[in-house]
């Protein structure tokens, strides 16, 4: 494709990188990936997309902007209090890059919809906080064979992993095989997270993306990276596919997908579950 010199500029410090260049920024600027939820992995999450020139970025969240979020998640203002996530994340990331079409869905994902939203995007951000949704994305991207970046944050840790179809590494449910009993693990709100940590995953998840796009490195598929913000420490743990997983093994046992109820997010006795 291509470039004007507007973009040539903007995407400089890309196009000299070895494993970029011109071929490769326009590999980005051809894609599509969606983000589903614009919280405080999303946020930073879609402005690094929009940022490094992903040519559609999809934004999915039925939530309205509330004070509270802005502590993190830093695509929304003070002045997008009570506006629905997803238009001030598509004004936010308009005001950033014009290059990027922003496709918004106002609604949250179910076993209704999250397929037909999901099938025409190269690459999935798992942005959510609760384990009902991120069952849900697990199991609708390896049915429908999507990659995606599983992602969970809470207090002063952090975790993600990538999936990526028929490479043979295992999926968010071969780790974490189903959610656990309703009120056994604290919500994020009940629980605290510190704002920067949304920033510190959310953008290694954007990066997952962007490698992924790009062909370049290795990904985290087959691993997970967990994060100590107290220690600063990252651990990478090297994890296998559950040959007995309900959803990825060779017999599955989950073949329609499942509304769970559970609202909780991602720790349970000091360890991340989700």
């Amino acid at each position: 494709m291509e470039f004007s010199e507007e973009q040539i500029e903007r995407y400089s410090r890309h196009i000299i990188l070895s494993e970029v260049g011109v071929e490769g920024q326009g590999k980005l600027l051809n894609s599509k990936v969606l983000v589903i939820g614009t919280g405080g992995l999303g946020a930073p999450a879609a402005m690094y997309l929009a940022a490094a020139g992903i040519g559609t970025i999809g934004l999915v969240d039925g939530d309205v902007v509330d004070l509270s979020n802005l502590q993190r998640q830093i695509i929304h203002q003070t002045k997008d209090v009570g506006k629905p996530k997803v238009q001030s994340g598509k004004e936010t990331i308009n005001e950033m890059n014009p290059d990027v079409k922003v496709i918004t869905y106002n609604e949250v994902v179910t076993s209704q919809n999250i397929l037909d939203i999901i099938k025409d995007y190269d690459f999935i951000i798992d942005g959510t906080d609760n384990f009902a949704a991120k069952f849900l994305i697990n199991d609708a991207c390896v049915l429908a064979k999507k990659p995606f970046s599983h992602a969970g944050i809470i207090r002063f840790q952090g975790q993600l992993t990538t999936y990526i179809p028929d490479n043979g590494t295992p999926c968010y449910r071969c780790i974490f095989q189903s959610p656990p009993p309703k009120g056994v693990v604290p919500t994020c709100r009940e629980a605290g997270v510190i704002g920067a940590m949304g920033g510190i995953i959310g953008t290694l998840q954007a990066l997952e993306a962007i490698k992924y796009i790009l062909g370049v490195g290795e990904t985290l598929a087959g691993y997970l990276l967990t994060f100590d913000a107290i220690k600063m420490e990252f651990s990478k743990i090297k994890v296998s596919k559950n040959k007995r997983c309900g959803v990825c093994s060779d017999n599955p046992t989950i073949k329609t997908l499942i509304d769970y109820e559970n609202p909780s997010c991602d720790l349970k006795s000091g360890k991340l579950k989700g």
